[in-house]
């Protein structure tokens, strides 16, 4: 798969997760430097994965999706970034989210791994939105092709409404 960032190229370390097959076991670190692990969540789920949310674009995407899931109660959405989770919390302060639960793959760097959206030049997530459902199926899965733009938000909107 074929990646810019701001128009030049980059490497993902592997191919990216498939709709249709499991989401793997991963553990990110929250707001409060607690874990979370894949299995300790549920039901139907949204893992957006961003570059940091200190960039306009990864920070408007997420608000957007706040907005977005204000209609859909049954539906869980956790953003990833290799920010570190002290800064998580000043955006999520900053914008007075409760919604989406913000986490770091910072440490271990286990979502970029099992999901296969590390980017070696620069060392951040790529951009992408994966849903899946209460079975860890990946029911949608889009890579941004440039991570500098947002993603298909109807298309995540249609896929959540399937499950939900």
């Amino acid at each position: 798969m074929q990646l810019t960032f701001q128009g030049k190229p980059v490497t993902l370390i592997k191919d990216p997760v498939q709709k249709g097959n499991k989401l793997p076991e991963f553990t990110i670190v929250k707001n409060d430097l607690q874990p979370i692990r894949l299995k300790d969540t549920t039901g139907v789920r949204i893992f957006l994965s961003v570059p940091s949310l200190d960039t306009g674009v990864c920070s408007l995407e997420v608000e957007n999706f706040i907005h977005i899931l204000e209609a859909y109660n049954d539906v869980d959405c956790y953003c990833v970034s290799m920010d570190l989770p002290f800064a998580l919390d000043r955006w999520c302060q900053s914008k007075q989210n409760s919604r989406i639960v913000t986490a770091s793959d910072y440490k271990d760097r286990e979502f970029a791994k099992a999901t296969g959206l590390y980017i070696e030049e620069i060392g951040l997530l790529a951009r992408a939105c994966i849903v899946i459902n209460a079975d860890n199926e990946i029911t949608y899965m889009e890579v941004v092709k440039e991570i500098s733009e947002e993603p298909n938000y109807d298309a995540v909107l249609n896929a959540i409404s399937f499950l939900s």
